[in-house]
């Protein structure tokens, strides 16, 4: 029973580190119909801010965490004024070339700056040590991570669904066209929906940096896993994000505890499957 405890806590911790990066990833492929291939970009340059912000500056952790999603969204504004909006209707080929090359920028500047390291993120009292609860103990950093995935969750349902700023993203993106011609300034609309991805992405990745690491190239390590995600649940679906997390995260970390040796194996075997079953993700619209 401790050993399917501790499978249930590890998964549910990793499968919201990755509903949190991922999210942003879907809605932006999903409503914005981007291939934003340098959406691990962002949560790398979160991670690297908030690293320098911790270690370098002292700063405190929740100071930091403010910082480097603060700090994301401003790196990100520019490139999505400047990049971006030239390949929002452009074929998905040149979207692919396009963030690629802005992926591969991105690692060589951060790498430039802060050096070809591994970055820590130090975690504060609170975080570091286990929180009992009473029928086990566990680490207090994943049951933040866990806390963080269903909040983002919740909140981004409520955004999208139940305020006037989702329903102007929506019919931006089912008819750009009219929705401007009704008052809707589309790029405005599309300027904060890419903001609001690029800070997920990095908030997911400072909270999530003690599970999924900081490094030179975690951009290009992590970015079939953040694709996958979408795949799986289904391009601008919240919870079919959250659903694909949870299930591709049992899996993988089920299988890294029974079966080491097999390495990834049994995680793309079950995206395999599931994509075989349901070819629009598991809540995909048609």
């Amino acid at each position: 029973m401790q050993s399917v405890l501790s499978v249930a806590v590890d998964a549910l911790a990793y499968g919201m580190v990755l509903f949190v990066i991922s999210i942003g990833l879907s809605l932006t492929m999903g409503l914005m119909r981007v291939v934003n291939l340098a959406h691990g970009a962002f949560a790398m340059v979160g991670g690297y801010l908030a690293s320098y912000a911790m270690r370098d500056l002292g700063l405190g952790y929740v100071v930091g965490l403010v910082l480097a999603v603060a700090g994301t969204v401003v790196i990100a504004a520019p490139i999505e004024r400047l990049l971006y909006r030239r390949i929002y209707n452009a074929p998905e080929l040149i979207q692919v070339l396009m963030t690629i090359g802005i992926t591969f920028c991105v690692i060589g500047i951060a790498n430039y700056a802060f050096g070809p390291t591994l970055k820590t993120i130090p975690l504060p009292g609170l975080l570091s040590g286990p929180v009992d609860l009473g029928f086990r103990s566990i680490a207090a950093h994943k049951l933040f991570a866990i806390l963080c995935g269903f909040a983002v969750a919740a909140a981004l349902w409520y955004l999208v669904e139940r305020t006037s700023f989702g329903v102007k993203l929506r019919a931006s993106v089912d008819n750009t066209p009219m929705a401007a011609a009704l008052g809707v300034r589309t790029k405005s609309v599309y300027a904060a929906s890419f903001a609001v991805s690029a800070g997920l992405a990095a908030f997911g990745g400072v909270v999530g940096a003690e599970l999924l690491p900081i490094e030179p190239y975690y951009a290009l390590r992590y970015m079939v896993t953040f694709l996958v995600v979408v795949a799986v649940g289904g391009a601008g679906s919240i919870g079919g994000a959250l659903l694909a997390c949870l299930v591709l995260g049992a899996v993988d970390t089920a299988g890294r505890y029974l079966m080491p040796d097999y390495g990834e194996f049994f995680f793309y075997l079950a995206v395999i499957l599931i994509v075989c079953a349901f070819p629009r993700g598991l809540l995909g619209r048609a």
